[in-house]
């Protein structure tokens, strides 16, 4: 699903099928297809409620689960974060790299006498089924962590995991009640609603305070200009403990 001015990562517009005569994929190999289908999958521009609930964030370490072509983690870097960007995708995060190359050569033209200006993004290949963060941080971002062939749940406690005492864990999908009109949205449990994050990634226990747990209503555009009103599920929760 091409979503307007957002760079939604790994959900997908065909609900996973595939014709019964191809070999199973891997998702990476699912994923590096999918991304090879096309110079640019997604629009460049960071998660709409990330810049919301991240400009006021004091910059630190951050994870971005899942960051498909790299705009979220540019845009973080770009305000002083140092992060960690994790995809299944080799297709993606070698795309993400030139991405940030470019902003970052932009930045030195604009940056008098500042010279080369050094990465503040490591691109991490990473099965999310398996994956462990090394480590913990003071942000961990997960946009619209969609597959078809992943269950989110592992993935995102994983996620919640490697947020540090103090840090903030933001959690960003599409709610399963107010999906896109097109695509074929042929597996509902790819999604979920905030009350499912809280209780599936055990956030009403007292190491946690939820300080935003909402369905935000969007514009959005499909493949073929259509127009229509989605709701993003948003969480953010600090870890007390």
């Amino acid at each position: 699903m091409t979503q307007q001015g957002a760079d939604h990562h790994h959900e997908t517009d065909d609900g996973g099928t595939r014709l019964s005569d191809q070999p199973p994929q891997s998702a990476a190999q699912a994923w590096d297809e999918r991304y090879s289908s096309k110079p640019k999958l997604w629009s460049g521009k960071p998660n709409p409620q990330l810049v919301r609930e991240g400009a006021g964030l004091r910059p630190g370490k951050a994870l971005d689960v899942g960051c498909g072509e790299g705009a979220d983690a540019i845009w973080l870097a770009q305000r002083g974060w140092t992060v960690t960007a994790v995809d299944v995708s080799a297709v993606a995060l070698e795309r993400a790299a030139t991405h940030e190359k470019a902003a970052l050569d932009r930045e030195s033209v604009h940056a008098e006498g500042a010279g080369e200006i050094p990465s503040r993004i490591h691109w991490e290949p990473c099965d999310l089924e398996q994956w462990q963060p090394a480590g913990t941080y003071d942000l961990v971002s997960s946009q619209f962590l969609h597959s078809p062939d992943l269950a989110w749940q592992g993935p995102l406690r994983t996620a919640a995991a490697a947020v540090k005492p103090g840090g903030t864990l933001l959690i960003v999908g599409h709610h399963p009640d107010r999906l896109p009109p097109w695509g074929n949205h042929t597996k509902p449990e790819m999604f979920y609603t905030p009350t499912q994050l809280v209780e599936e990634l055990g956030l009403d226990s007292p190491h946690w305070q939820v300080e935003v747990n909402t369905t935000r209503e969007r514009g959005a555009a499909g493949p073929d200009g259509e127009e229509a009103i989605i709701g993003d599920t948003v969480l953010r929760a600090t870890r007390l403990a």
